[in-house]
């Protein structure tokens, strides 16, 4: 399932999930078995291979009609094949994308898919960079049975009334695939409910519906009280449905009041954690027992937030944040992308349909308070503002909803603070500088709010320090020793988290990630360690430093 829960009821499905053949196209003639959703980087001739692969499988439709090939990841650049004719192509590993098939005959068929993760002019967001580009179909993926006109998605937009009930705005995208008669959209969320005509449809046409429900005995969702709802979308032609949608919501408002955030009126603190999507030999297609051992190992240290680092999540991720009552900072795919490459024509567009795939992928999520952007690229800059002011009023049109930041680390030359609703910096005192955590974040905070952050909330979005799993040095605590990288957080928290100006922290990070090999020869073990735990989530000393001072903050 791409999803934790049955988005569907009338709609059929075929999983993709499984065992799929697997052909590296380097001219050798090998041959795999290769699971999906997961990495080629688990097999152990391909623990290095960079470059393209096809993977096939074949499945069975009993019926003719419509399909709709979904897929939740593919890493990193995909070319779609149906029994030997291509139908789509897509960049970038962390979003998903659809393929609709109109006129599909019964029986087996074979799907192809081509894979590529290397790095080359075509790519722009996946470049050698400080976490890795595994290869492979690293999502869950499905074929689904669609009508001629068929429910494309759902955008859910709560509000609360003066007198406390709330209602809800939902506007909802019909598709054809084929010519369609007229048709019925019918809603149903938290015991309301509403219906909207669709017309007539030609095939490739779409229509939207703006349907508006007034809804009984809503639990709002708040943080760490997490409360959902079913939304259901039905399409009905002469009064039989022939076509639904299911997602899930929560009832909540995000607000920036001046220097605070709130959440449904109330003021919030957030105690986070940067986290990639690695997780030891699966890679970046982590399974969901490790999505929710990793939250709850967050949980336990008082975490009650996630930035997700450096590209939107596995829905399924989301979906546990939702139910957990974890806010998070989703961000589009980027990080420390280099002028040179920004300054690109190809940049603007991937960089554009990853922020577009995100928003409205991922729109409904309540756990998400805030779309991030552009980390640590050219900020300092007349052009880096003039591509950050597009990518954030992109955003913007997409989702008027939530606040929208980025994390700097242009440090008191930034000239994009202005742009933004949440203010936000990454930070290493005492790790690539020697400099008093409190005096220094003093110093940055006057200049944030002299340079474009007054009147908003202010993060930190990264600190912390490195440490190598099981490398001890209880005496000198060297850099890059576990008791070190103790001491140095112990610091940075307490003196951070006590300046009154903030809205929150994000430690980087919460577990160490692979890094490209490009990047090895700065990272000891060719990975990012500064995790609290390491790849297998086993804790360093970090850990109960993290965890006493989190829970200990009452803020």
């Amino acid at each position: 399932m791409l999803r934790l829960f049955a988005e569907h009821k009338l709609r059929k499905a075929i999983t993709l999930e499984g065992v799929w053949r697997l052909t590296p196209l380097d001219g050798t003639e090998r041959e795999f078995s290769a699971i999906v959703p997961g990495i080629w980087e688990m097999i152990p001739q391909l623990t290095q291979y960079r470059g393209k692969a096809r993977y096939e499988k074949t499945f069975v439709t009993e019926e003719d009609g419509g399909l709709l090939l979904r897929f939740g990841g593919v890493s990193h650049t995909a070319d779609v094949l149906l029994d030997g004719q291509h139908l789509g192509h897509h960049y970038d590993a962390f979003t998903g994308f659809r393929i609709a098939v109109p006129d599909v005959k019964a029986g087996e068929h074979t799907l192809t898919v081509l894979v590529d993760n290397g790095f080359s002019e075509a790519s722009t967001l996946h470049i050698p960079n400080d976490y890795y580009s595994y290869g492979g179909i690293t999502r869950p993926a499905a074929v689904e049975l669609i009508p001629a006109a068929y429910i494309d998605r759902m955008a859910f937009t709560p509000e609360q009334t003066e007198s406390g009930e709330w209602k809800a705005a939902v506007n909802v995208t019909v598709k054809a695939i084929r010519r369609s008669e007229a048709a019925v959209i019918k809603i149903s969320v938290a015991g309301g409910c509403a219906e909207a005509a669709i017309p007539a449809l030609e095939a490739g046409e779409e229509a939207q519906a703006q349907l508006h429900v007034r809804c009984r005995g809503v639990a709002p969702w708040g943080v760490r009280d997490a409360h959902l709802y079913e939304l259901r979308a039905v399409l009905e032609r002469d009064g039989a449905p022939v076509d639904d949608l299911i997602d899930r919501v929560g009832f909540r408002v995000v607000t920036v009041r001046g220097e605070d955030l709130l959440i449904n009126g109330q003021k919030v603190f957030v105690k986070g954690f940067n986290r990639h999507e690695d997780f030891g030999s699966q890679g970046c297609a982590v399974g969901v027992n490790s999505m929710m051992e990793d939250l709850q190992l967050m949980l336990d240290m008082g975490v009650n937030s996630v930035r997700t680092c450096h590209y939107p999540n596995d829905p399924r991720f989301l979906d546990l944040c939702d139910e957990l009552g974890v806010i998070v900072w989703e961000e589009c795919h980027s990080r420390a992308i280099p002028g040179e490459i920004m300054r690109k024509p190809l940049f603007k567009e991937q960089i554009d349909t990853s922020a577009r795939e995100m928003v409205m992928q991922h729109f409904n999520h309540p756990c998400i308070y805030t779309w991030g952007l552009l980390n640590e690229c050219e900020s300092e800059t007349e052009f880096g503002r003039s591509m950050y002011r597009h990518v954030i009023d992109l955003i913007h049109s997409l989702d008027a909803t939530r606040p929208v930041t980025f994390a700097s680390c242009r440090f008191f030359k930034d000239v994009c603070l202005d742009l933004v609703d949440i203010a936000s910096f990454n930070i290493y005192p005492l790790w690539y500088t020697d400099e008093d955590p409190a005096a220094y974040a003093d110093k940055l905070l006057q200049w944030m709010d002299e340079n474009g952050a007054a009147n908003k909330p202010i993060l930190f979005s990264e600190f912390g320090a490195g440490g190598i799993a099981g490398y001890h040095d209880p005496l000198y605590k060297a850099k890059w020793s576990e008791e070190r990288q103790a001491e140095i957080l112990d610091r940075q928290l307490k003196d951070l988290c006590a300046k009154a100006r903030i809205s929150g922290t994000y430690i980087w990070q919460f577990a160490d990630v692979r890094v490209a090999d490009e990047w090895a020869m700065r990272r000891p073990k060719a990975q990012n360690n500064k995790g609290v735990v390491d790849l297998y989530r086993r804790p360093k000393l970090a850990y109960k430093t993290v965890k006493e001072n989190y829970t200990a903050l009452k803020r």
